[in-house]
């Protein structure tokens, strides 16, 4: 399937009067995804969404009640936790989309998310519908990037006493995520690090004017930070790491679940650690708005399905 360019600012042409949609968890950037199917015509409910989804939405009182008889249902980028619950932090109850939780869609509904679980994977082929996965599309997360970078900067300025401009810090992963808040970073004036396996990723870094370190030698340079922004989701911060890390840098785990750091060996050890998930989020306008670009790119497509 060829697919259409996601141009940053345009809105695509999407009519969904007599269409019904139900959006589901989140924060902020479901708000706006909320109001812009609204725009295109759509009878929308929601579940789990922050207050002021009610400007924009009918809010249920369950995830049943938001999903019966929906054409669509949108759930949020972020990646499920191990329990398979969506990211959805106003939610008065965890959301786990099963085949009991999705059973009221219409036949054939359409379920558009970040990455699934299991136990959505396994609904949507017990029910018959269709499960879009848009996570791994570059060109969406890169769009994002710059709000995750700019929430992460955030998050270590709010944590620290000193300034970034001319303190070392740190970047664990060079992929959509950690090239922008390398390359943002450096336009702050820090001196910064990466840490990556791929020797191509480390070879972009030291063109940015990066310092550039292999993963394998973590422990011995990230004691000498002031903030370390790892991006990586696998547990590269173990005990061992978390040891040599010490108490003086800051760490930002920005990694989705199970996260990129042992949160208790960190506790016990009294590593300064924020697990900075959802940060997309900072900027929900922006972001909600990029993200319902691909989503009408993924609606469109499966309308033009035979």
């Amino acid at each position: 399937m060829t697919r259409a360019p996601l141009v940053v600012g345009a809105v695509p042409d999407l009519d969904l009067r007599g269409w019904s949609v139900a959006v589901l968890g989140g924060d902020g950037r479901e708000v706006e995804i909320a109001r812009q199917a609204a725009r295109a015509g759509a009878t929308v409910r929601a579940y789990g969404l922050p207050p002021g989804a009610e400007a924009v939405a009918t809010v249920c009182a369950t995830v049943a009640d938001a999903v019966r008889d929906a054409d669509v249902v949108i759930c949020p980028v972020p990646l499920p936790a191990a329990d398979g619950s969506l990211f959805a932090p106003h939610a008065p109850a965890p959301i786990v989309l099963d085949v009991d939780a999705l059973r009221g869609m219409r036949a054939g509904g359409l379920v558009i998310t970040g990455r699934a679980s299991p136990p959505m994977t396994e609904a949507a082929r017990v029910l018959g519908l269709r499960l879009r996965e848009y996570e791994h599309e570059e060109d969406l997360m890169l769009v994002r990037a710059p709000a995750i970078a700019e929430g992460a900067i955030r998050v270590a300025i709010e944590h620290t006493d000193v300034t970034l401009h001319r303190h070392p810090c740190m970047v664990v992963g060079f992929g959509k995520i950690g090239s922008v808040l390398a390359a943002t970073l450096r336009g702050l004036g820090a001196d910064v690090t990466v840490a990556a396996r791929n020797p191509a990723q480390l070879a972009r870094a030291w063109a940015l004017g990066c310092a550039v370190v292999p993963v394998a030698d973590l422990a011995q340079y990230a004691p000498q930070m002031s903030v370390i922004f790892n991006t990586v989701p696998a547990c590269l911060f173990t005990r061992a790491v978390l040891v040599q890390v010490g108490r003086d840098p800051l760490l930002v785990d920005l990694s989705g679940p199970p996260g990129g750091v042992d949160v208790e060996a960190a506790r016990e050890l009294g590593v300064r650690m924020v697990w900075a998930r959802g940060l997309g989020g900072r900027a929900p306008r922006t972001v909600g708005y990029t993200q319902w670009l691909g989503i009408t790119r993924i609606v469109a497509a499966e309308r033009a399905r035979p």
